[in-house]
């Protein structure tokens, strides 16, 4: 994947950027992005953080899909968030996870092709569960975890909004409206130094001793290695896709 030019001058970049000078002298440091739109996937932020060998913690709400837990109408975003942990000589471990039981995306998919979802992806506008996806989309996400899941997503809204001053999910825009779209969200970032705490060489050992736990058991995974995996191999060989979603990203590009 060719990528744009101007993307390290994008607000989110910038941030990161003035998180991780500020780590190397205080040990930790929080960046906020207010007024902001979509910033795509959370975990490709903390790719810079991680190859500086820093933790960092990345928070994004989003126009509003779910309910607060026992209600019916959109307060939240589906609110993603992400996590770097550097590893000495081995990729980073990357967590990224949206706070909806399943991403929107799949209730599109779902009703492009006229296909049911399970119970427990959405409610419908009258709160009732739905397996019906357009009934969904015109309705709420359920959180992922139940109540738990909406905890995390109103602890991100805060993160977001409360400390920078951006929009709440209820309170923006929809990223699906064209005309005059300023969903004005907030992003929030945390990088932290291990060398400012226990020491980059405990911080290492502790990493590699829970991994080596993990991998005690067949069938164990580290997250992000295999999006990393596929990542690296698009690179290598190249990327087939639809002709008709070229044709879509080539007209969005403006270059068709």
């Amino acid at each position: 994947m060719t990528r744009r030019k101007d993307w390290p001058f994008r607000p989110a970049n910038l941030a990161i950027a003035e998180a991780l000078a500020r780590a190397r002298t205080a040990g930790a440091c929080f960046a906020g992005v207010t007024n902001s739109h979509h910033f795509g996937a959370a975990a490709y932020h903390l790719e810079a953080v991680a190859a500086a060998g820093m933790v960092g913690l990345a928070f994004g709400n989003s126009p509003a899909a779910m309910p607060a837990w026992g209600g019916k109408r959109g307060i939240f975003g589906t609110n993603p968030i992400a996590a770097a942990f550097p590893r000495e000589h081995q990729p980073p471990l990357m967590i990224d996870l949206s706070l909806s039981e399943v991403a929107r995306g799949k209730l599109m998919i779902a009703a492009k092709k006229g296909e049911a979802i399970p119970f427990g992806w959405a409610l419908d506008k009258d709160g009732q569960p739905t397996t019906d996806p357009k009934a969904g989309l015109e309705g709420t996400m359920l959180p992922a975890g139940g109540v738990k899941g909406a905890m995390l997503a109103l602890i991100v809204e805060l993160l977001c909004c409360a400390l920078t001053g951006a929009a709440f999910g209820f309170e923006a825009d929809s990223f699906f409206v064209d005309a005059g779209n300023r969903p004005r969200i907030g992003q929030a970032f945390l990088v932290i130094d291990p060398d400012a705490l226990a020491g980059r060489a405990v911080f290492s050992s502790r990493i590699e001793t829970l991994v080596a736990a993990m991998f005690a058991e067949d069938g164990v995974r580290l997250p992000g290695y295999r999006r990393s995996a596929l990542a690296a191999d698009a690179a290598s060989a190249g990327l087939e896709i639809p002709a008709t979603l070229l044709a879509d990203l080539e007209r969005l590009a403006g270059t068709a």
